[in-house]
């Protein structure tokens, strides 16, 4: 008895002596760690830094994404845009106590060291995700003693200076997914295609595999071994309770990915813009609609694919209260060189064709010369030297400016413009910050009224949007903040482009243009334009609350016959209109004092137009001269194809003379219409033709193309 009681209290003894050594070195280490501390460099957060840059759309969905200096995708993510699986399986499998340890699991590391002395290997390892934050920080992954000793050094200073959410958004930064894949929202685009905030159990759970091996685990090349290593983190799991066994059973049958996916690249002339303007900005929020970008994107390239191998289309789409830009589309299609897609054609300078008419017009209507109901003569005309023509060379003589503005005749509008003068017109554009480009050393002249100037998309978007504000121009906004002096919303308070009432009377008129084929009349305000050859064909409209602008040609200013903005960018128009909403917004109703009245309900010096300064009236246009008027003579034509063989048909145009024309190429005659002053020719190659049309009276005009 007294022996036993000896021998108990010699193991009590040993067992204190034990722990008061254990105490004695663990009070060794910390002191030693404490020193260590304080001589350790601070975390090197400035690595964390060097990551990708985004840029998103007005909701935070993302546009687009470039890598970082060393070439790699480090996406930002915070964990409450991570879905809860993720979170969840991801504190359960890597580091269950990370709420509540210092940096270092110590229970964590005791299991380990008993494990590792009972079965003579390591069996589980005790890295917190604090010590895989500062690894990853470090960029060093040591497996010697001294270098998990550093580990947890480091893990013990970040652990001072960050909270929990800090640590955690780092490692969802910085965590190796495969290849120069890091983080955890870029993994989840590059291999789910989705933002990580709709992960699946079964995605989550790769997405938790990965960074302990990831080169071996790498779904793109190592698929089996993604997924083994996916199902071993789901039966963990669904063993600890985390995930239902119907969960676990449901996530093991989805398949592994076996691909990397592109990163999106919407808005792409846009969003390579934005980041030349803000080089240091690392999220650039932007006022895009993805959804809406999307979908005019699909809608750009799927209607220039039936309308030649060259031809690109750009669209802007606006909201009109604010200026925010929904939409940009820079091209059909920006990686297809034979469009030329990596040219921007909202920013190009091009010619407007008509689309400047209602401007002369609400010009006129604001300085009293003349009202939507106004009677004005479409009758050949020459002022000077200038003798303008209609687009189909028929002239329908008396006609009110209404009509003449909806079906865009030329006469009556040099004619109006020719009152208001073109430098009045540039004059207004300048003061609403609008530059117009004139041929080099030349002044505005009465062709401003056909073309004659030149404007980019983004410019005649700015414009109409002034038109759908009662005359007061806003300027386009990219960026989604309150903070930039050129935001949403800063108007020009001390200038505008009409004035109420002449702004209302344009709406009025283009509201009642005639609209492509299937279209409603009246929901949408617009106007086309055609440039002079055929190179540039543009319709832009607006409602209560958008405005949409759509140009469509080669960028190359290659002559495109039959190109018009009626036939080819009005449709584009209508239809985006119709993806941009459902439902047409209601206009603004008339001005209290505008005047709504016509014929002989007008006053009498606004019921005729009379332009003092007109020119010389030529009678009818059957006394003109034949001439031919497309292609111009001694002109070069680009030989488009549709398949490498034959080149595509050409669109002959003549005036004057008197019906029925003959043409003839290279001296045969081709089929041609008694009734129609156009012909279709065919042609049968590349090279200089002859063309020659004859009318009915004998006249002959002929001309010399050469087409390449």
């Amino acid at each position: 008895m007294a022996q036993s009681s000896t021998r108990g209290q010699k193991l009590t003894n040993v067992l204190g002596c034990a722990i008061a050594t254990l105490a004695v070195i663990f009070l060794m280490v910390l002191i030693t760690a404490e020193i260590m501390l304080r001589r350790m460099d601070p975390p090197p957060l400035d690595f964390a830094d060097n990551r990708s840059q985004t840029i998103s759309d007005r909701n935070g969905k993302l546009l687009r994404a470039f890598t970082t200096r060393d070439g790699r995708w480090r996406l930002d993510l915070k964990p409450t845009e991570v879905s809860p699986h993720y979170l969840k399986i991801l504190i359960a499998y890597e580091d269950k106590r990370f709420y509540q340890h210092g940096g270092i699991d110590a229970l964590a590391m005791a299991r380990s060291f008993v494990q590792l002395i009972a079965n003579g290997r390591i069996i589980s390892g005790a890295s917190t995700l604090t010590m895989q934050v500062g690894r990853l920080l470090d960029q060093r992954h040591e497996r010697t003693a001294a270098g998990k000793f550093h580990q947890i050094l480091r893990a013990l200073q970040l652990e001072r200076k960050l909270t929990k959410h800090e640590i955690l958004t780092l490692y969802l930064k910085l965590a190796p997914m495969g290849g120069n894949i890091e983080g955890v929202r870029a993994a989840s685009i590059t291999y789910f295609g989705k933002e990580p905030a709709r992960l699946s159990i079964a995605e989550a759970a790769l997405l938790v595999a990965l960074p302990q091996s990831p080169e071996n685990r790498r779904p793109d090349r190592r698929s089996a071994a993604a997924k083994r290593a996916r199902n071993h983190v789901l039966k963990r799991m669904q063993g600890n309770g985390v995930i239902t066994t119907a969960d676990a059973a449901r996530a093991k049958l989805q398949a592994a990915p076996n691909a990397r996916l592109a990163f999106p690249k919407y808005a792409p002339h846009l969003t390579e813009q934005l980041i030349a303007e803000f080089p240091t900005s690392k999220n650039i929020k932007t006022t895009i609609d993805r959804n809406l970008q999307i979908a005019l994107e699909n809608l750009a390239k799927s209607h220039v694919r039936r309308q030649g191998p060259h031809l690109s289309t750009a669209i802007l789409a606006i909201e009109n209260k604010t200026g925010n830009v929904l939409a940009h589309i820079g091209s059909s299609d920006y990686f297809n060189a034979a469009r030329f897609g990596a040219i921007d054609m909202t920013r190009a300078t091009r010619s407007p064709g008509s689309a400047l008419k209602p401007f002369i017009y609400g010009l006129a209507f604001e300085q009293g010369l003349a009202h939507p109901d106004t009677l004005i003569e479409d009758r050949p005309v020459r002022f000077g030297l200038y003798s303008p023509k209609n687009f189909d060379n028929i002239f329908r003589g008396t006609v009110t400016i209404r009509k003449a503005l909806q079906s865009s005749l030329n006469i009556p509008a040099v004619k109006v413009l020719n009152a208001i003068g073109p430098t009045r017109l540039v004059g207004r554009f300048k003061k609403t910050r609008t530059t117009s480009q004139l041929p080099q050393g030349g002044a505005p002249s009465l062709a401003i009224a056909l073309g004659g100037v030149g404007l980019k998309l983004s410019d005649l978007a700015r414009l109409y949007t002034g038109l759908a504000r009662g005359g007061k121009p806003i300027d386009l906004n990219y960026i989604a903040t309150k903070n930039r002096a050129d935001s949403a919303g800063s108007k020009i308070k001390t200038l505008s482009l009409l004035d109420p009432v002449a702004a209302w009377h344009v709406t009025d008129i283009l509201r009642g243009s005639p609209p492509p084929r299937n279209a409603k009349i009246g929901q949408i305000a617009y106007k086309t334009g055609t440039s002079y050859g055929f190179r540039d064909a543009l319709a832009i409209g607006y409602d209560g609350k958008h405005t949409i602008a759509v140009w469509i040609g080669r960028p190359d200013a290659t002559a495109t016959p039959g190109l018009t903005g009626r036939t080819a960018a009005a449709p584009i128009l209508f239809d985006a209109f119709a993806r941009i909403s459902r439902n047409r917004a209601p206009f603004a109703p008339a001005p209290e004092n505008a005047l709504i009245a016509s014929g002989h309900d007008l006053p009498p010096p606004l019921q005729r137009f009379r332009d003092e300064t007109a020119g010389i009236f030529l009678g009818s246009v059957q006394t003109r001269p034949l001439m031919i008027s497309f292609p111009p003579a001694g002109s070069e034509l680009e030989a488009e194809t549709f398949d490498g063989a034959n080149p595509q048909p050409l669109l002959l145009k003549a005036e004057g003379g008197t019906l029925p024309f003959t043409w003839l190429v290279n001296g045969k005659p081709i089929p041609t219409s008694p009734h129609k002053r156009n012909a279709i020719w065919q042609p049968g190659g590349v090279g200089f033709t002859h063309l020659s049309v004859i009318d009915a009276k004998g006249n002959v005009d002929r001309m010399t193309v050469r087409l390449r």
